[in-house]
This record gives structure tokens, C-alpha cells and sequence, in this order.
């Protein structure tokens, strides 16, 4: 599975996710996009788009692209946080639906 991560989730959260191709955005080259057209250009190269932005799923329409959309919630989007989240993001990527978005959070 290819994975795209945000600019808003630390670059090292990458090394977390096992078994799967993991690409930041600026690896992409496509730091600075806005999430309309950054989703636009992910869908054809990525099955899953993983973020902290909360307000995405408010935003922008999301059954409207073929990708996946994970919305990672955490105290903070520093490493340590994030890091707590690794193995339940493991965990929902095989149920994921193109173009819905999957919370994922400590909590059950």
C-alpha cells in the first residue's frame, strides 16, 4: 500500500509504519499544496492520505477522490504522540474505503 503523509505530521512518523511504502509530502514534491489540489494529485499515485488536520473531512469533499483519508488524533502532532498511534493506523489500513476518512485515536 502507498502511503502519503502530510506536511502536518512529523516526517519521522514514517519509519513507524511497517510493511508499506511511506512518502511525505515534501518527498513528493509538494509541500505549500493545498489540501483541495494535494488530494487531487495524491489520488493517482497514493491509496492512503494520513493527516492530523481535523477540519480536512469539513473541507473538502472527500467521496469525491479515490483515496483513502486517515485523520490521526493525538494530544500533539509531535513524534512522541503520534508514535502512540502507529500500531491502531497498522491495524485499519487493510479495512480502508477509497474515499473515506478513518479517524484514529487511543481511545476504542
Amino acid at each position: 500500500m502507498k502511503i502519503l503523509l502530510d506536511e502536518c505530521v512529523d516526517r519521522r512518523f514514517a519509519k513507524e509504519i511497517t510493511r508499506h511504502e511511506v512518502v511525505t509530502v515534501s518527498q513528493a514534491g509538494w509541500a505549500g499544496i493545498k489540501n483541495g489540489e494535494l488530494l487531487t494529485l495524491a489520488q493517482e499515485q497514493f491509496d492512503v492520505f494520513v493527516t492530523v488536520d481535523r477540519n480536512l473531512s469539513f473541507q473538502q469533499n472527500l467521496s469525491q477522490f479515490t483515496i483513502a483519508v486517515i485523520v490521526l488524533q493525538a494530544p500533539t502532532n509531535r513524534l512522541q504522540d503520534l508514535r502512540l498511534l502507529a500500531p491502531k493506523l497498522q491495524s485499519v489500513l487493510p479495512m480502508l474505503v477509497k474515499g473515506q476518512v478513518r479517524w484514529v485515536s487511543l481511545s476504542p
